[in-house]
This record gives structure tokens, C-alpha cells and sequence, in this order.
């Protein structure tokens, strides 16, 4: 009678069977009942019984656990027998035929595991009803989980559960994380799910493939679309439709044998097919699954998906970047042709903001804190502004979500005082036990005594600490957000507090510290900062762009090092180009990096990938009239749309650097021995007049696009005998504090730097011989007393004028 049933049923009923037949050969008994059958059922983790076990109580293993706990007690009281002969028990019979009854109630044309196990309940089948009362179970919490399971499927073949058990190893089910509540909820997007429906609902070509850049929101649209599909809101065409999220890394791992890959591939897309249009297969990545798998003999994975694609057997939405759609889906005509393609561009702002709103209750929730409106606008509006890789809604949630996370860790942070007070603790603890180990029961009372102590002290404090927390803003605000932006991109972002505010305001005084006269020239500078940090400027645009024109030695390169230091605390973060090395046509792509064939490719550009890595940085390029003439088609587009893409195609910014160039064409003009009569006599030059002449000489080389994109164009005038002076006294200064490092001190009088100041003074060639003066004259003979041990350290060094030769006065001993 059991082999009759046993003919309908599934290939995992069978299964069971002949697991239960080896666990009943264990307990030594030779006769099979529902018992074994039960046991054999809850020892499978990917059958239905177990699924329906973990969908209807709390602790599943806690559960499965009693019911073999309560089996195996029941046959430790009975006597073994000799297992020569399996027979089956009434009650097995029993089993099968309730078991059939039901799936018949279910439109089921075999037995499968699940309605084996709905069958146990019944009073028919012996003690197994009592064994799952007795664990909290019941038959209609059971047969609702397995309607749950189920998800309206039917099982019409031996093969059924098998191909169940496919669906469930290599993929995930979106549908059902739908109606459990555990996808986001998405806002917006309502375009591109109707062209997906639409798409679904074609009779041919039905297989929509989201294309779009990374970030931009593709597998959340299909989140949505199961998020609508779950609650019945799409069209009858996908009604108790089941989306399967494929998992590619749960398919190829251990697929190590040839072929195994493929098998495994095809094992889903068999599955799918004879769902008969109930399942629609997601393939995110599609390029990682197209090409995958092929081997010499061997079939890939495009050659397993034609044929049931192009006949319409099989359902597949895809989502791929724009690139790896071209690269890999575009090459193969055929495959490309089974796909229809869907465009998914970046939300705007305003979009991303209403994004942010809905999503922010769930980072509310996990991260036990509150966003007020105006930082999830921030992170739309800075994310947008300043992670100029990153697409958004992508790195606008991103923001959020750190945000949050820094608030509530600063929020659950346990104070120094407390952990001083617990390490303590912990060592009074050892100190103890080793006092105790060594028979010191004297030492033992005492600590334990300071051990008492302590632990009132540490209540205490942590009671303080609770009231003190419990007063702490958790409100994630939009300084929050902009301190997240500034340590991720090292943008000063954040709302200008009064002392950075009282430092702008004061950045000409700043940078007069190392820059002597050319007021003009720091006055633009400042004045361009300035604007950048009130919010005024083009956001579009970098910061400034400015081209240093005067002659050598007056300060153009010192001023781009200087307002290194000034904005960036570091003076070496300057990224300086010596345009002299782009003087030849092949040349040029070096700022960019080499084209795919060329060495190099892959490296990056030597301007485009030290500003990806630096974006808030100053760019200095220096003699930039020396650079070939394409070196400007690649500055126009900076200087107008502040980005520049390099050779691997990816856009870098420059909004948030400080281009500087410099150059001294047009100088020659400003030399005393070239000035028109009349022109630049007094101390004070007219700055309008001289710099109409460079502009005359500037014009004539540089393009009117070029120029007309800069800020400012910049004329350093030649320094002045005042001028050398106050350099001079510049690098004896910073002479003076060098040596304070070794401990010497260092005094020269103005006697001194008169004399240096005159060495040194040479109107064409600016400040570098007044440099080279202080090294011969100053720098080397200390050099020379300090490696002769004449000048030790906490030396006094008194550095004199005697007959119009500098020497030398050491006063060894204690410097103050």
C-alpha cells in the first residue's frame, strides 16, 4: 500500500525515506514508522518541514532538539531486534495517504515533504501529533507556514522540491524580503519601475536591463518592484509574480571541476523555466555572469541563457554600468539583442533629499539617534558639491549614514575616567588572586577592601556618566554632515567658525609673513579665498585660477608655496608641475596618463591623479609658457567646468583647487633698463602702467580664451633696495630659528643685513642671489665652527659687522 504512494511522491520524499530507514538501522528496530520519517524530515535544513519549523516558532533548534529528545526516549524503553527485514507500520501507510489527501487539498500532483509533515498532526499516524504538541506546534500555524513557503507554488513534478531547493541555495528572494519588511523603502523612481513593467509585460524581448552608473540606484528599483509586487500594487500580468535575486558568488564557489559551473547555472535556469513564468530571475552585475564559466570545451553562461531568453521561457531583469554594458553585453550581438536596455540616470537634488526623508526612520532606528531636515538636505547638497566621483542617491546615503554612526558612538563612548577605573579594577582582581595563590591572607583583605572602594567610586561615576549622556544632543545635525565631508575629502566644509573667520580676515598679514611687497598679487589671492569660504563663488569653477606674471626671484613660486601652508597646514601638499616637461606634443598626455597601448596606461596622469587624491589642494604650474600648446585645450576645460577626465575615463575635479601659473613673459619690459622715460621712477611703481606693458606681450602669445577664463592675471613688480632688506632680515630669521633647534642662539644686527641686503641686491634676478649671499656669507662659516666644535650647543652667537666683513662672536654656556 506505501509503494503506491511512494510512486507519487517527490524525489525528496524518497530521500527521507531511505534516511529514515538508516536511523531506525541505529536504534536497532525493524519496524519503520512516522517516527524515523519525522526525525529524517527535521534532520534536512532545506526541506519544507524545517523550513515550516523556522517560520513558525521562535527558537526553530530549540524545537527540533525536544522532538528528537522526545523520540529517542520512546525507543530507548524498546527492545532491539535483529534488522534483517525492514517492514513498514500500519501508522507508515497511515502516513502516506493523509499525506496525499492533503496535497490534493493543496492542487499538489505529488507528496512532497511539506505535506508529509502537515500530515503528522493527524491522530491516524500515531505518536507523532503528540511529539509536536508537546513542542508547541500546531497543524494550522503549520499548514499557513507552509502556504508561506509555498509562495503559491504547486508541486507538479517528482522534481519540484528539487528545483525549490536550487531557487533557494543561488538566489535570494526579493518578494519575500518584501512582505517581511526588510528592504528599504524607496521614493521616487516611479518612470523607470514602468518601463519595467512595461518591458515584463511585452510578449517578446521581455527582459529589461537597468543601465546606469554605479550608485545611481539600479538594484533599488528593483527592490521597489518587489516591494510592489508583495503588496499587489502592478498590473495582473505580475500578480504573486516571485523575484529571485541570482547570487553569483553562491554559484561559482567550489565549482572547481570543469563544467560544475555551468551544471549549477543551469540547474536555476531549468528551475525558472518550469515555474511557467511565476519566477523572474535578477541578474545584478550581468556582466559578471555573461562570459563566466567558459571554457575549452565547455559551454558559458550567455549560451545557456539565448535560447530560453530569446523563446520567452525565461524571465530576466538585468542591471550593468554603463561601461561594463558595452564592454560585455554590446559584444555579444545576440545575447544584446534578447535585452531591452533601460536608462537609470542620477536623481537631482531635490530628488535625493526626498529620498534621504524616507529612508532616514530606518538609520533613525539602527543608529539610535535623529536627523533634523536640514542635514539630510546638506548631504544631498554636499555630497553632490564636493564627492564629485560618486553618483548620487549613493553617496548622499552614505553621508547619512556615517553621520549617524559618529553620533552614536560618540554617544555610547565611555569616558577616560571610567576606563582608568575599570583597568584598575582589573588589576586589583589579578593582584588579588595572586595574593590568595601565595597564602597572603593578610594582603587578600586589604585589596579587597580597595577593590570595595573602587567599585563604589566606579558606580558612581557611571551613574554620572548615564545623567551626562542622557542630556547630550542626539540630533544629527548639518555640521555633522559637514565634518563627515571634510574628513573624507579634506575640504574645509564646515560653517566658518569665528577664529577661521578672524584668520581670512587677516590672510594678507598672513601671507606678508613670507611674501615681502606685491600687495596686489596677495590682495587677489586673498580676495578669491575669501569668496570660495562665504559661499559666493562659482561653485562650477575651481577656487581661483591666476597667472603670475614678473621676473625671476620676486616671489611667484613663494606665494603658491605659501598659501599651501596657509589653507592647508602643509606646505608639501602642493602639487607643482614643471611645464618645461610638456614641451613636446607626446608629451602632454603624461598630465593625464597614457592611452590603452601605451607604457604607463593605468597609472594615472601626473596632474589628474595627484588632484584625485588631493582635491582641496593648490596647483602650481610653473614657467606654463614653456608647455606645448595643447597643455591649454586641457586648461580651458578646467578653468571653465572645473573637471578634466583622464585616459581611464574617470572625471576628476577641480573645483576645490587653486590653479596657479606662472611666467615671466613681458618682464624684460619692466627692467630699468627698458622703462620709457618717465615710467616707474619713483619707489612706489604705478602697477596699472606696468602691467598694460606685460599684457602687451602677453596677449601676443597666449590665446584671448586662455586668458579671458583666469581670475586674475597677476604682475609682480621688481623688488626695491627696501625690499631685499626685508627679505634679507627674512632669512636670517629663519637662520636664527633653525639653529634655536640646536640649542644655539643666534643674534645679527642691522648692520648686518645692510651689508647682505647690498650683496645681494640684484633688480634681475630678484631675491636667489640674496639667498646664495646668506649661505656664503652667514651659513657656511657657522657650519664650519659648528663641525670644529667651536660653536657647541646652548652656544650665543653674535653675528657683527667690523671693517665691512661679517664675523663671528661665541659666548659658550647656557643659553637663555
Amino acid at each position: 500500500m506505501v509503494q503506491e504512494y511512494i510512486q507519487k511522491s517527490t524525489k525528496k520524499v524518497l530521500n527521507t525515506l531511505e534516511m529514515a530507514v538508516s536511523l531506525l538501522v541505529e536504534q536497532k528496530q525493524n519496524l519503520l514508522t512516522p517516527d524515523f520519517v519525522l526525525l529524517a524530515l527535521l534532520s534536512q535544513p532545506d526541506s519544507e518541514a524545517a523550513k515550516i519549523v523556522e517560520s513558525i516558532s521562535a527558537d526553530p533548534v530549540n524545537v527540533v532538539t525536544q522532538i528528537k529528545a522526545q523520540i529517542q526516549k520512546h525507543y530507548q524503553i524498546s527492545t532491539p531486534t535483529e534488522a534483517t527485514q525492514i517492514v513498514g507500520s500500519q501508522e507508515l501507510t497511515n502516513l502516506f495517504q493523509v499525506a496525499y489527501e492533503e496535497a490534493k487539498k493543496l492542487g499538489d500532483e505529488f507528496i512532497a515533504t511539506g505535506t508529509l509533515f502537515i500530515a503528522m498532526f493527524d491522530q491516524r499516524v500515531g505518536h507523532t501529533a503528540e511529539f509536536l504538541r508537546k513542542s508547541g506546534l500546531s497543524y494550522s500555524k503549520a499548514l499557513e507556514a507552509l502556504k508561506r513557503v509555498r509562495q503559491g507554488q504547486s508541486i507538479s513534478s517528482q522534481d519540484a522540491e528539487t528545483e525549490a531547493d536550487v531557487l533557494a541555495r543561488y538566489t535570494r528572494d526579493l518578494t519575500e524580503l518584501a512582505r517581511q519588511g526588510k528592504l528599504d523603502p524607496v521614493i521616487g523612481r516611479e518612470k523607470e519601475i514602468a518601463q519595467i513593467i512595461q518591458t515584463l509585460s511585452r510578449r517578446k524581448k521581455n527582459n529589461p536591463v537597468l543601465i546606469g552608473e554605479a550608485g545611481v540606484g539600479k538594484t533599488v528599483i528593483v527592490e521597489h518592484l518587489a516591494q510592489r509586487i508583495a503588496d499587489a500594487d502592478v498590473p495582473d500580468t505580475l500578480i504573486n509574480k516571485r523575484l529571485l535575486a541570482l547570487d553569483m558568488g553562491e554559484i561559482i564557489a567550489g565549482a572547481k571541476m570543469r563544467g560544475e559551473f555551468e551544471e549549477r547555472l543551469k540547474s536555476v535556469r531549468d528551475a525558472v523555466i518550469k515555474a511557467k513564468g511565476k519566477v523572474i530571475l535578477f541578474i545584478d552585475e550581468l556582466h559578471t555572469v555573461v562570459g563566466a564559466g567558459a571554457g575549452a570545451g565547455g559551454l558559458d553562461a550567455p549560451s545557456l541563457l539565448k535560447t530560453a531568453l530569446a523563446q520567452g521561457n525565461l524571465k530576466v531583469i538585468g542591471a550593468d554600468t554603463l561601461d561594463e554594458y558595452h564592454r560585455f553585453v554590446e559584444a555579444d550581438r545576440a545575447l544584446e539583442r534578447r535585452f531591452h536596455p533601460i536608462l537609470v540616470r542620477a536623481p537631482g537634488i531635490d530628488e535625493t533629499i526626498r529620498i534621504l526623508q524616507g529612508i532616514a526612520p530606518r538609520y533613525q532606528k539602527h543608529h539610535q539617534i535623529q536627523y533634523e531636515p536640514a542635514a539630510l538636505e546638506a548631504a544631498a547638497r554636499l555630497a553632490e558639491r564636493y564627492l564629485t566621483d560618486r553618483q548620487l542617491p549613493d553617496k548622499a546615503v552614505d553621508l547619512v549614514d556615517e553621520a549617524g554612526s559618529r553620533k552614536h558612538i560618540r554617544l555610547i563612548s565611555i569616558p577616560h575616567n571610567i576606563k582608568l577605573l575599570e583597568q584598575k579594577h582589573q588589576s586589583l582582581q589579578r593582584d588579588k588572586t595572586q595574593a590568595f595563590d601565595a597564602q597572603d591572607f593578610e594582603k587578600v583583605a586589604r585589596l579587597q577592601m580597595e577593590i570595595l572602594k573602587l567599585e563604589e567610586t566606579l558606580k558612581s561615576a557611571r551613574e554620572s556618566w548615564q545623567i551626562a549622556r542622557g542630556k547630550v544632543d542626539s540630533l544629527v545635525t548639518e555640521e555633522d554632515i559637514a565634518e563627515v565631508v571634510s574628513e573624507w575629502t579634506g575640504i574645509p566644509v564646515a560653517r566658518m567658525v569665528e577664529s577661521e573667520a578672524q584668520k581670512l580676515s587677516q590672510m594678507e598679514k598672513n601671507l606678508h609673513q613670507r611674501i615681502v611687497s606685491q600687495d596686489d598679487a596677495v590682495r587677489s589671492v586673498a580676495d578669491a579665498i575669501r569668496r570660495n569660504r562665504a559661499g559666493i563663488a562659482t561653485p562650477r569653477r575651481p577656487i581661483g585660477s591666476f597667472l603670475f606674471l614678473g621676473p625671476t626671484g620676486v616671489g611667484k613660486t613663494e606665494l603658491a608655496r605659501a598659501l599651501a601652508a596657509f589653507l592647508l597646514d602643509d606646505e608639501s601638499r602642493i602639487v607643482r608641475l614643471d611645464m618645461s616637461e610638456y614641451m613636446e606634443r607626446h608629451e602632454v598626455s603624461k598630465m593625464i596618463g597614457a592611452p590603452p597601448g601605451y607604457i604607463g596606461y593605468g597609472e594615472g596622469g601626473q596632474l589628474t591623479e595627484k588632484v584625485r587624491r588631493n582635491p582641496y589642494s593648490v596647483v602650481l604650474l610653473d614657467e606654463v609658457e614653456k608647455a606645448h600648446p595643447d597643455v591649454f585645450n586641457m586648461l580651458l576645460q578646467i578653468l571653465e567646468d572645473g573637471q578634466l577626465t583622464d585616459a581611464q575615463g574617470r572625471t576628476v575635479s577641480f573645483r576645490n583647487t587653486i590653479l596657479i601659473g606662472t611666467s615671466n613673459l613681458g618682464t624684460e619690459t619692466l627692467s630699468p633698463d627698458k622703462r620709457p622715460i618717465g615710467f616707474i621712477q619713483s619707489a612706489m611703481p604705478d602697477y596699472q602702467e606696468a602691467r598694460a606693458l606685460v599684457m602687451r606681450e602677453v596677449k601676443k602669445f597666449f590665446k584671448p580664451e586662455f586668458l579671458n577664463r583666469l581670475d586674475d592675471i597677476i604682475v609682480f613688480h621688481y623688488l626695491e633696495k627696501e625690499d631685499v632688506r626685508k627679505i634679507a632680515r627674512m632669512f636670517v630669521d629663519e637662520l636664527t630659528a633653525r639653529m634655536q633647534k640646536r640649542e644655539i642662539e643666534l643674534e645679527a644686527g642691522d648692520d648686518v643685513i645692510e651689508k647682505l641686503a647690498r650683496d645681494g641686491f640684484d633688480p634681475v634676478y630678484g631675491a636667489r642671489p640674496l639667498r646664495r649671499e646668506v649661505e656664503h656669507q652667514v651659513e657656511n662659516p657657522l657650519a664650519m665652527k659648528i663641525v670644529t666644535g667651536e660653536c657647541p650647543a646652548r652656544s650665543r652667537v653674535k653675528i657683527r659687522l667690523v671693517d665691512n666683513t661679517i664675523q663671528f662672536d661665541i659666548e659658550s654656556g647656557t643659553a637663555d
